[in-house]
């Protein structure tokens, strides 16, 4: 079986590392270079950048930021922001990123995954999506844009399909719904995704002990489980949740990396 990976999350709004609850009332909490690389000594097994309001301010993404964060980490990085153009893609790719992210330009222009992944592979592009409950859509979830600030017409279900059709390699579903909870993650919503499509998933939002994990990699099939609070605030250690998921069944990488 293959192991499944734990990722931690910076979000990061002008050049800073914060953190908010339903995408609301976020607060500064540090130095997104500083942290990336004490998560890369921690364990982590990929670490996830996004900029936050980038796509919202119809802005690029902060490159130099990336950059310093690619040279101080080993270990996988994905960035996503307002990443609207191949080109940018690029950029990203060039200042270090091993992935990039689209969410909600590529609600936009659906075929900015297909032109990535046909430039870069579909193992670098991975579809961010933004899901809040609605008994109105035919899956239960609807996808919302702009850092959950645009609901669209587009189901959940049908839009993580279309992505895999379309030359995504990975998706990354987010719980608005769940974000900064610390109440667990959607697993309805997981494992409807994780079973429908067959990249890998990542389950976000709502991580708030490391039993939440334990359920969200094993019963709801996902393939990666993103943190943020948990850690960020020194509640839990990387290594302390990975020995719950091994005692509970779930196979993970225990030694942390240490240089290239």
């Amino acid at each position: 079986m293959l192991e499944k990976r734990v990722v931690v999350c910076l979000d990061v709004r002008d050049g800073r590392t914060t953190k908010g609850v339903r995408f609301r009332d976020n607060v500064d909490i540090g130095d997104p270079v500083e942290m990336a690389r004490f998560y890369y000594e921690e364990g982590a097994d990929e670490l996830v950048f996004y900029d936050i309001t980038a796509s919202s301010e119809r802005r690029r993404i902060r490159l130099d930021v990336v950059r310093r964060v690619a040279e101080a980490i080993f270990i996988p990085f994905s960035v996503g922001g307002g990443i609207s153009t191949v080109a940018e893609m690029r950029e990203v790719l060039l200042a270090g990123a091993e992935k990039v992210s689209v969410n909600s330009p590529a609600v936009r222009d659906p075929d900015i995954i297909g032109r990535g992944a046909a430039l870069y592979g579909r193992q670098c592009i991975v579809l961010s999506m933004d899901v809040l409950r609605d008994p109105t859509m035919p899956s239960g979830y609807r996808v919302v844009i702009d850092g959950g600030r645009t609901p669209t017409d587009l189901d959940a279900l049908a839009w993580a399909r279309e992505a895999q059709g379309r030359g995504a390699g990975e998706i990354v579903l987010n719980s608005i719904d769940a974000d900064g909870t610390r109440a667990g993650y959607e697993l309805a919503a997981t494992r409807m995704v994780s079973e429908a499509v067959e990249i890998p998933v990542v389950a976000s939002g709502g991580a708030g002990a490391p039993e939440h994990l334990l359920a969200v990699l094993r019963d709801a099939k996902a393939d990666a489980a993103l943190i943020a609070s948990m850690v960020h605030d020194g509640t839990f250690r990387i290594a302390e949740i990975k020995e719950v998921l091994a005692r509970g069944g779930v196979p993970v990488r225990r030694a942390p990396r240490f240089g290239p």
